[in-house]
Parts: structure tokens; C-alpha cells; sequence
């Protein structure tokens, strides 16, 4: 049995199979290269802010040590929250400088990098529609083609004609113009991206460095001499062993 052609749809291929995939092909690996640039940037703003967080974290439990009252009553213990204080303001300098670089160099160049999809989208879009009316007209054509040749119809199908061939231009501009560039876009983020994630990891590098610095410090400053990790934790179970042993705090 033969169906019925469906109206307003052209029998002849107006566009080819092989050019029809490979615009398929270079508009999907667009699409996916746009999904890859936004979970990028996102991951990278939820990291810079979790790591300001971090650090500011790190200062205000280093303050609220200082406010302790033991802080007045043993000058050790002051000299060892001191040092952390200064510590952690430094580690939080360094973070906020690192953060600064990263979201100059790696998430704004993202930002921007992603603002150009939607004119793409755009292009796409006015590609497809130049492609219905490119159909709709060469329907048209076909339709008056297998009527009998009489003087209105051929009247008719030279309109029809006249009214296609711009279209067709239209079309076939557009779609080359997007198999042209496509691929040229999509090969050229990897020059566009590589100073940035350079940027990235210059800026982590010099960040623990300095971190490695700090805490170097840091660890100079507050080890006594001669005490392990091991019978650090000794004394610290000994001293809470009496501090259960009396009364107030004593199981009933």
C-alpha cells in the first residue's frame, strides 16, 4: 500500500544525508562543550567560595581562642593562640589572593566564553527554520511540477520558482556558514582555555607554597621539644582522666 506524502514535505532530498549528520555532529559536540563550560564554571565558583569560607572560618575560630579566658591566665597558652592567629590571617590573605587570581583568570574567562551559545543556539535555530521554508517551497515547486501544464499552472510553478530561489540561497548560506565555523569554534577552545587553567594551577602551586611556609612556621613555634605526637595524647588523656574524677562531672 502506498502513504500518502505528506504535505508541505518535498520528495526530493533537498538536503543530503551526509551533510544533515555531520551538522548533527559538530552542533552535538557544541551542545556538550556549552554543558561542560557551565558545570565547569559552577564547580569552580562553589570551590573559590568554599575555600574563602575555609579560611575565614580558620580566623574567626583563631579570635574566639583569643577571647578564651585561658588566654588570660597563661601566657603559653596566649603565646601558641597568638601564633595561630597570625597563622591563619595569613593563610586567609593568601586564599583571598589565590581566589582573586582564579576568578579573574579561570571564571570569568568561562563567563564569557559561555555567552557566546546563545547566539550560536540563535544561528541554529534561524538555520532550521530557513530549512522549513526551504521545504515548504520546494513542495510548492513539485506540486505544480506534476500538474498539467496549462497556462495558469505554469504561470503559477514560475512564481513558485522565483519564490524558492532566494530561499534556497538563504539556506545554503546559512548551513555553510555554520559547517564552516563549527568546527573552527569548537577547535578553538583549547587555545582559548589553556591560559586560564595555567592560571589555575600557577595559582595553586604558589598558594600551598606559601601554605607549606606558614604552617613550616607555624610548627616551629608551637612544638616543645622532646614531647611526641604519642605523649601528647597521653597527657591529654591523663588530664581529662581528672577532670571526670570530680564531683560536678561525675556519673550519678
Amino acid at each position: 500500500m502506498l502513504i500518502p506524502f505528506k504535505i508541505g514535505q518535498p520528495k526530493k532530498q533537498i538536503v543530503s544525508k551526509t551533510v544533515e549528520r555531520d551538522f548533527e555532529r559538530e552542533y552535538g559536540k557544541l551542545q556538550q562543550l556549552e554543558e561542560q563550560t557551565k558545570r565547569l564554571q559552577k564547580d569552580m565558583k562553589k570551590s573559590a567560595d568554599a575555600d574563602l569560607a575555609m579560611s575565614k572560618s580558620a580566623v574567626k575560630i583563631s579570635l574566639d581562642l583569643l577571647s578564651n579566658p585561658l588566654c588570660e591566665q597563661d601566657q603559653e597558652f596566649l603565646n601558641m593562640v597568638t601564633a595561630l592567629d597570625t597563622a591563619m590571617k595569613r593563610m586567609d590573605a593568601f586564599n583571598q589572593e589565590k581566589v582573586n587570581q582564579i576568578q579573574k583568570t579561570v571564571i570569568e574567562p568561562l563567563k564569557k566564553f559561555g555567552s557566546v551559545f546563545p547566539s550560536l543556539n540563535m544561528a541554529v535555530k534561524r538555520r532550521e527554520q530557513a530549512l522549513q521554508d526551504y521545504r515548504r517551497l520546494q513542495a510548492k515547486v513539485e506540486k505544480y511540477e506534476e500538474k498539467e501544464k496549462t497556462g495558469p499552472v505554469l504561470a503559477k510553478l514560475h512564481q513558485a520558482r522565483e519564490e524558492l530561489r532566494p530561499v534556497r540561497e538563504d539556506f545554503e548560506a546559512k548551513n555553510k556558514q555554520l559547517l564552516d565555523e563549527m568546527p573552527r569554534f569548537y577547535g578553538s577552545r583549547l587555545d582559548y582555555f589553556q591560559p586560564s587553567f595555567e592560571s589555575l594551577i600557577r595559582a595553586q602551586v604558589v598558594y600551598y607554597s606559601e601554605m607549606q611556609k606558614i604552617f613550616g612556621d607555624l610548627t616551629q613555634q608551637l612544638d616543645q621539644p622532646g614531647h611526641s605526637d604519642e605523649q601528647r595524647e597521653r597527657e591529654n588523656e591523663a588530664k581529662l582522666s581528672e577532670l571526670r574524677a570530680l564531683s560536678i562531672v561525675a556519673d550519678d
